[in-house]
C-alpha cells in the first residue's frame, strides 16, 4: 500500500481540483509539510486541529499533515464556544490551522497517559456526535480510509472516481470524495451548495462523475425542474447522511435520477453498503449489497445471528473500521455493534429499519418512527417531518409530530385524516406541533435532543 507521502510526492503531476489552482494546492502544501517536518524534528509529531473553511487550504493542509505524519483533527469551523471548548479540553492542539490560524506553543502537548493509539500512519481524527451534544473523534488512518476507497472503485468497478462534492470535507462524506479521487487519479470540483440557486455550477462531464448529497439537498434540486434535468446527467448519485422517505425515492426514480441509497458511518470510514443505481431504477428499495471490504451480521439481543428477513441489531465488521474515540481504541477488535436495526434480504441486501434508540413504545407496541415519517411525507402536506415520542402516564410514550406544513394553512387534522387508511390508529401521532424549521446539521441528521425540548414546551404552553 502506498503511503501518504508518495502521493504527497506525486501531488505536482496531479492535475486534481475543477475549480481552483492545482499548482496554488501544491504550493501550499509543500511549505506546510516543510513546516511540520521541522517541528517534528523536535521530537513527537505535533498535534493538529484543521478547521479551514476555505477547501483549497482544508486539502493542502490535509495532505501535508498526513505527509509529515502528524495526527490531524478534523474539525467544523462553525462550531460554537461550548464545542470549541470541548474540542480543545480533549485534544490539546500544538497547531491549529484555521479559525484565525492561532497556533498554540509546543508545551501545550496532551498529557493523557492510558492506552492511546500508536498508529505506524498516521492518525485522522474525523468528528461525530456533534449534534448529540458531546463530539467524539473516530479514529482512523491511511489504511483505513484507503480500505473504504478500494472498497468503493472494487464495487463499482472503477480505476480513477471523478466526484462533485456540494459536502463539507471536514465530514466523512466529503473526506471521502476527496480521497477517492485523490488517491485514484480521479478530478474533484467542490462548490457551495448554495451555488445552485445562483446556477454558476462548475462545467463538468456529468456521466463521467459521481456526487454525494443528502436527502434534504435532494429534495432542493428536485423542486426545480432544470437542476432535476442536470441531476440526472450525473453517473451515480450517493444519497446517505440521514434516512431518505419514500416520496423523495419515488421522485427521483421518476426523473430518472441514477440514485443509488447508501448505508454508513463515520466509524466506517462512509458508505459499507450502496444499492448500485440500476437496481434503483429497476424499482428496489434497500441500501443495496455490501460493499467488498465489509461485512455484516444480523443478531439477537442474546449475540446470536439472525437468518434472512428476520429484523434485528446489525452488526459490522470492516478492513475501514475506525480504531476507537480519541483517545481510545476500541477493546473489540472484531465486529461493531451499532444502535442501527435492520435485516438482510434473500440477495443479501440491507434494509434499515430504524434506530434502536429512536424506538417508540407506546401502549406495549413498538414504533420505528421511519415508517411514520414516510407515510406524512407521502401525504405531500409537509416540507419536513420528525416523528419523536414523549413521557406520558398512560400510554408509556405518546406519539408526536413535529413538522413544517407546506401549506399555512395546513392543519393537523387534514393529515390524520389521509393517514386512517395507511395507518393503524396507535400508529397515528397524538401530538402535533407544526415548526418553521427543524433542527438538522449540514448532512440532514436531525437533533432529537433539541425537538424534546420543543415538545415539552410547545406541550407545557400550547398555541390556543
Amino acid at each position: 500500500m502506498e503511503r501518504p507521502l508518495d502521493y504527497f510526492n506525486n501531488l505536482a503531476q496531479n492535475d486534481l481540483l475543477i475549480g481552483y489552482n492545482s499548482h496554488q494546492l501544491n504550493q501550499i502544501a509543500q511549505e506546510l509539510y516543510s513546516e511540520l517536518t521541522q517541528l517534528s524534528a523536535w521530537g513527537t509529531p505535533p498535534k493538529i486541529i484543521l478547521a479551514e473553511r476555505e477547501p483549497l487550504r482544508f486539502i493542502a493542509s490535509f495532505i501535508a499533515a498526513c505527509a509529515a505524519n502528524c495526527p490531524v483533527f478534523l474539525c467544523n469551523p462553525d462550531w460554537g464556544t461550548q464545542e470549541w471548548q470541548q474540542v480543545f479540553d480533549l485534544v490539546q492542539p500544538d497547531i491549529i490551522w484555521g479559525i484565525g490560524n492561532r497556533e498554540w506553543g509546543m508545551g501545550n502537548r496532551n498529557n493523557y497517559q492510558g492506552p492511546m493509539l500508536h498508529a505506524p500512519c498516521p492518525m485522522i481524527l474525523i468528528p461525530t456526535g456533534g449534534s448529540s451534544g458531546q463530539i467524539k473523534f473516530a479514529i482512523h488512518t491511511w489504511e483505513t480510509l484507503i480500505a473504504s476507497v478500494q472498497g468503493f472503485t472494487e464495487y463499482f468497478q472503477l480505476k480513477q472516481v471523478n466526484s462533485f462534492c456540494f459536502l463539507p470535507l471536514y465530514h466523512v462524506s466529503g473526506l471521502m470524495q476527496f480521497m477517492r479521487s485523490f488517491t485514484t487519479g480521479g478530478k474533484l470540483a467542490i462548490q457551495p451548495f448554495k451555488a445552485l440557486k445562483s446556477g454558476k455550477i462548475l462545467n463538468i462531464p456529468q456521466s463521467e462523475f459521481f456526487i454525494s448529497l443528502v436527502p434534504t439537498q435532494l429534495q432542493r434540486i428536485l423542486e426545480n425542474p432544470e437542476l432535476t434535468e442536470w441531476l440526472s446527467q450525473f453517473n451515480t448519485v450517493l444519497l446517505g447522511g440521514a434516512p431518505a422517505w419514500n416520496e423523495l425515492l419515488e421522485k427521483a426514480r421518476f426523473h430518472r435520477i441514477r440514485l443509488a441509497p447508501t448505508y454508513g458511518m463515520t466509524e466506517t470510514a462512509s458508505q459499507i453498503a450502496t444499492l448500485k443505481p440500476d437496481d434503483f431504477l429497476s424499482g428496489k428499495i434497500s441500501s443495496g449489497q455490501i460493499l467488498p471490504h465489509a461485512q455484516i451480521t444480523i443478531r439477537n439481543q442474546q449475540g446470536e445471528i439472525l437468518n434472512s428477513n428476520i429484523i434485528g441489531n446489525i452488526n459490522i465488521y470492516a478492513q475501514s473500521l475506525a480504531l476507537g474515540y480519541y483517545p481510545q481504541t476500541r477493546e473489540s477488535k472484531t465486529d461493531f455493534q451499532v444502535d442501527d436495526l435492520g435485516f438482510l434480504d434473500e440477495q443479501g441486501h440491507l434494509n434499515i429499519v430504524g434506530r434502536n434508540s429512536d424506538k417508540i413504545i407506546t401502549g406495549g407496541e413498538n414504533i420505528y418512527p421511519t415508517e411514520i415519517e414516510s407515510a406524512i411525507q407521502a401525504t405531500q402536506m409537509v416540507a419536513d417531518i420528525c416523528v419523536i415520542g414523549i413521557p406520558d402516564k398512560h400510554w408509556g410514550q405518546a406519539l408526536t409530530a413535529i413538522y413544517i406544513p407546506k401549506q399555512s394553512d395546513t392543519s393537523a387534522l387534514k393529515i390524520q385524516t389521509l393517514l386512517k387508511d395507511k395507518l393503524s390508529k396507535f400508529k397515528i401521532p397524538k401530538y402535533w406541533i407544526p415548526q418553521h424549521n427543524l433542527p438538522r446539521n449540514s448532512q440532514g441528521k436531525i437533533n432529537r435532543q433539541k425537538l424534546q425540548q420543543i415538545a415539552t414546551e410547545f406541550l407545557q404552553n400550547p398555541i390556543t
